[in-house]
């Protein structure tokens, strides 16, 4: 059963704002009017895109970074640092590999001067608790994954926290472990046995997002914001076959699998093209090529239930959301109200040989993608047909960090090599013409 719920805010954050400085020196806004109430007795999971912000608020909220605007309450007092009742659990298993299980865990009270026996007595209480009584003395290499994200949640629970932030914390397990884990922490809420209050969960799975929560807030991107939040109230533990819980994982998919210029229409009440400012989603040609395949054949024939595509792939939402994305960027599926639909023009790419498919892809990709544009313009009033890469990094940088604009140049240049839009040197860093025009 879910655990009682109270009207006390824990976390209040109003307008908050994050920008952080781009290569050309100028402030690219992470978060923007971010409103958000965490309530005593809820569990609350936030889902979004990659680079929504959505890690950058667990940071602002667990007071290793500041907010720029806003405010930002713990408690009802501001939070100007890392607050003791509040603690983090990250995606990696960030334990020290010299230190035992015991001394991981014990590390966050040493720090705050804690005498040696309180620390111990905490400490085993802790790994106790969490499942781990007997690996006190283990280093972290002669751990399963599982037991290794274990440790990182004692050394969180030992503080004593009112607050849990989870950042992706079940995501680098594999998916029975992960569930093990999730359900685990669950009945670890559910039996008051801890002084937690409010748990924050981050994640990029939908069903875990719907088993575990009270409620799912949905992030927009560039910058970021809550666009929707989704009430569930349903008892826990909630099973993940029953109608009601399906309707829900269908609900978040229809909101998570919404187009840009859906988004844009919601937001601003007018449809908004695609831009150069657009993160392509990390998509492979061969990941869009054999969902495109699966959709295509029986059972489906064309039409699928996202949570179903999802089960029969064997794929993590992680890895299945930007490949919905790329397939409907390029127009070859359709997809409303969490069920994908193969467009005709999709129907067409599947029966097509390869140099066909090739071919609408390339042209797929002219007409979506205006960075793919811009390369290929570009390069066709150079007099040799060839451009340094340098431009376009730069190009992308006005709207997003370094890292993210080389990540989404590599995304544009394998899908324009792939459509034989243009060509690319690893070694020179040069993009040309294909060599047969």
């Amino acid at each position: 059963m879910a655990s009682p719920k109270k009207n006390t805010s824990l976390i209040d954050l109003k307008d908050v704002g994050k920008s952080f400085r781009t290569a050309d020196g100028t402030n690219r806004a992470v978060l923007e009017d971010v409103d958000f109430v965490l309530k005593e007795g809820e569990i609350v999971a936030l889902l979004g895109k990659s680079g929504s912000g959505k890690s950058t608020l667990l940071r602002i909220l667990a007071g290793l970074i500041p907010a720029d605007r806003g405010h930002v309450r713990y408690r009802g007092q501001p939070l100007y640092g890392p607050a003791r009742g509040i603690a983090m659990v990250f995606q990696s298993f960030a334990l020290f590999p010299w230190l035992t299980v015991q001394q991981n865990v014990e590390l966050g009270l040493e720090a705050q001067g804690i005498a040696k026996a309180e620390r111990a007595e905490r400490a085993e209480a802790a790994i106790e608790l969490i499942g781990l009584a007997g690996f006190e003395g283990a280093l972290p290499r002669e751990l399963s994954g599982g037991m290794r994200q274990r440790v990182g949640i004692a050394r969180a629970l030992v503080m004593n926290p009112d607050i849990l932030l989870m950042d992706e914390a079940f995501s680098a397990l594999d998916v029975l472990t992960g569930e093990t884990l999730r359900n685990d922490m669950l009945e670890l809420w559910d039996s008051g046995k801890t002084p937690m209050k409010g748990l924050l969960v981050v994640s990029h799975n939908i069903e875990e997002a719907v088993l575990m929560a009270d409620r799912v807030l949905i992030f927009s991107s560039d910058p970021g914001r809550v666009r929707v939040e989704i009430p569930i109230r349903l008892q826990r533990p909630r099973n993940p076959d029953s109608m009601e819980v399906r309707a829900l994982i269908d609900e978040v998919y229809a909101q998570m699998t919404l187009s840009p210029a859906e988004l844009a229409a919601i937001e601003t009440g007018a449809e908004v093209p695609v831009a150069m400012s657009y993160r392509l989603p990390d998509a492979e040609v061969s990941q869009m090529e054999g969902l495109l395949e699966m959709l295509a054949e029986a059972p489906f024939d064309g039409h699928a239930d996202l949570p179903q595509l999802a089960e029969e792939a064997g794929l993590s939402d992680e890895e299945l959301l930007p490949v919905y994305e790329a397939l409907r960027l390029l127009e070859l599926v359709h997809i409303a109200q969490g069920d994908i639909n193969l467009s005709s023009l999709g129907r067409h790419y599947y029966q097509a040989d390869q140099a066909l498919r090739r071919d609408i892809f390339g042209q797929q990709l002219l007409l979506h993608v205006p960075l793919a544009g811009e390369i290929r313009h570009s390069l066709e009033q150079e007099d040799d047909g060839e451009l340094r890469e340098e431009p376009f990094l730069r190009r992308l940088e006005e709207f997003m960090e370094e890292e993210e604009a080389e990540r989404v140049l590599n995304v544009a240049i394998e899908w324009g090599r792939y459509g034989e839009v243009y060509e690319y040197d690893y070694h020179t860093g040069m993009l040309k013409l294909p060599e047969t025009e």
